[in-house]
């Protein structure tokens, strides 16, 4: 009862916290004095500072919230005789800052929306098109007839809803990137802050000729819009405050005749969401076991070695007693059961929703596919990693600068920012900064750009003692094709990252910034005393 009033719980914060961010838009930023000066916040006279004191955050499209906290990594580990499956990680105490995942796994019509996107914005281009075309002859073996499958598994819709396989490491962060910018822009566009879809593709109230000029930007970036590189403004778009640029009515014909200079929405506005990437492994597998739904008081009452509680692989209800609780191989012939009374009910991949979910509302966290994880595989990583969000695969880059004057960056082919390999681990002065711009295109011997777990250099051996290299990413989870021991969450295998496999897919997650606690009421706090107001004498 305690887990499924758990699930509810998240559900019902997820969806408030949805609605709160839907409704920040539409409320106006108070005014507030810096406590440390005494000027007013958000007032044209006062030099326009903005401060928005109404911030509430929430996690993205297809997103749930994930509240932190420590576990021992790979503590999971442990088969059901209770023997330590010490091979596969390092036993150690992490923490995991608060993150938002996605609910379920991407789906082939996820996928496929995707690729419609490109054939829409790139219809020329047929190399970006064909770059992002899963290998759909993952399926193809030898001495199985799986051809219907090679033709049918990601378009048809009787697969629509199962989770997309045959993409690479690669092509699944490049689709992180790709969901990142299409959420903005919705948000920015339906919000009224840019123009929207209905003037943009010419089917609204404004004449087509505005529609095109809007067009001619190109793809929307997340990075160039917040780099004033994306000059498109809605009726709705932000007041600038800057008194420097009060006489300044750009954009006033977009504007629906506000008078005033309107500027685009930053980060400070707290409207831009985070960017979806692939979780870290910590990340992973921590939500996975999902031991939120076992504690109490900063009590953990029961460990788990699945993402459901128990040490069997079938439902106790009675509704579904006996059922399997993931899509997984029983056997090494026994894919889905006895004809007439299937057990998982799938020979393969099954629809992203199957089965319960877990504790924090996550579908098919064991079984269906495995899902590719952020890091570079290491077999020792947690040895040596940080306690605290551990994670290996760290490289480092930097948004080239096109104009030093005027600081815009550089844009590709496809309106995104040109990246290239950061020059040093801190922050360098102004000097250092101005010395190096000539020679940026030129790496110096001493240059260490990729400081992958701090300089972790490339396995010159590879091929020969080991196929481990720094392409080799992590996945886990099991799959249609496994046996239960790779339901187990602590489990890790790896694959080259320009791979895939007909039993690998993946899901996002996202940062949440702020405070690690998601819901404080009910829970004690410390209530510190409002800032006393300044008063001039």
């Amino acid at each position: 009862m305690r887990s499924l009033n758990m699930k509810k719980s998240y559900l019902y914060y997820s969806i408030a916290s949805i609605v709160i961010v839907a409704s920040l838009s539409s409320c106006s930023k108070k005014s507030g004095t810096s406590e440390k000066t005494g000027m007013a916040y958000n007032k044209r006279e006062f030099g326009g500072f903005e401060v928005n004191k109404k911030f509430k955050r929430g996690p993205g499209p297809g997103l749930v919230e994930i509240e932190g906290g420590v576990f021992v990594m790979s503590g999971s580990a442990i088969n059901v005789a209770g023997e330590e499956l010490s091979n596969y990680n390092h036993k150690r105490e992490t923490t995991v800052s608060s993150f938002y995942m996605d609910e379920t796994e991407v789906s082939n019509t996820n996928w496929l929306e995707y690729l419609n996107w490109i054939r829409t914005n790139y219809p020329a281009d047929h190399e970006y098109y064909y770059n992002e075309l899963p290998d759909t002859l993952v399926w193809r073996r030898p001495l199985s007839y799986n051809e219907p499958y090679v033709d049918n598994y990601l378009r048809h819709p009787a697969y629509q809803d199962y989770p997309v396989v045959g993409v690479t490491w690669e092509q699944a962060d490049r689709y992180c990137a790709w969901r990142t910018d299409r959420v903005n822009e919705l948000l920015l566009r339906e919000k009224g802050y840019m123009t929207s879809f209905k003037d943009l593709n010419g089917t609204g109230n404004s004449n087509a000729a505005a529609a095109s000029t809007n067009n001619s930007r190109g793809a929307f970036n997340t990075e160039i819009y917040l780099s004033g590189q994306y000059d498109d403004k809605g009726k709705k778009a932000m007041k600038d405050l800057n008194p420097a640029n009060a006489g300044n009515a750009a954009g006033a014909a977009n504007t629906g005749g506000r008078s005033g200079a309107t500027r685009n929405v930053r980060l400070e506005d707290g409207i831009i969401k985070q960017p979806y990437r692939l979780p870290t492994e910590a990340e992973w597998e921590y939500a996975a076991l999902g031991l939120i739904g076992n504690t109490q008081y900063e009590n953990i009452n029961a460990n788990k070695i699945y993402p459901w509680n128990g040490l069997g692989l079938s439902s106790a209800k009675r509704n579904t007693r006996g059922l399997i609780l993931a899509n997984f191989k029983r056997t090494k012939g026994d894919y889905m059961g006895v004809g007439g009374s299937l057990n998982d009910k799938g020979g393969l991949t099954v629809g992203v929703r199957s089965y319960m979910p877990n504790d924090f509302g996550l579908y098919n966290m064991a079984g269906n596919v495995n899902e590719w994880v952020a890091d570079v595989y290491r077999a020792k990583t947690f040895e040596a990693a940080d306690a605290f969000n551990p994670y290996r695969g760290n490289y480092y880059q930097d948004k080239k600068v096109a104009d030093p004057i005027s600081g815009k960056i550089e844009i590709d082919k496809y309106n995104r920012p040109v990246l290239t390999d950061a020059k040093s681990y801190k922050k360098q002065t102004w000097a250092e900064k101005q010395a190096a711009a000539p020679a940026a295109t030129t790496p110096t011997s001493n240059t260490y750009a990729d400081q992958r777990g701090y300089r972790d250099k490339a396995n010159e051996l590879y091929g020969e003692i080991t196929l481990v290299t720094d392409k080799s990413r992590v996945y886990k989870g099991g799959s249609w094709d496994d046996q239960a021991l790779w339901l187990n969450p602590a489990t890790r295998r790896f694959l080259q990252q320009d791979e895939s496999t007909a039993d690998i897919g993946f899901r996002c997650a996202m940062t949440m910034l702020g405070a690690s606690e998601i819901r404080s009421t009910g829970k004690p706090q410390f209530k510190p005393k409002p800032a006393r107001a300044f008063k001039s004498r």
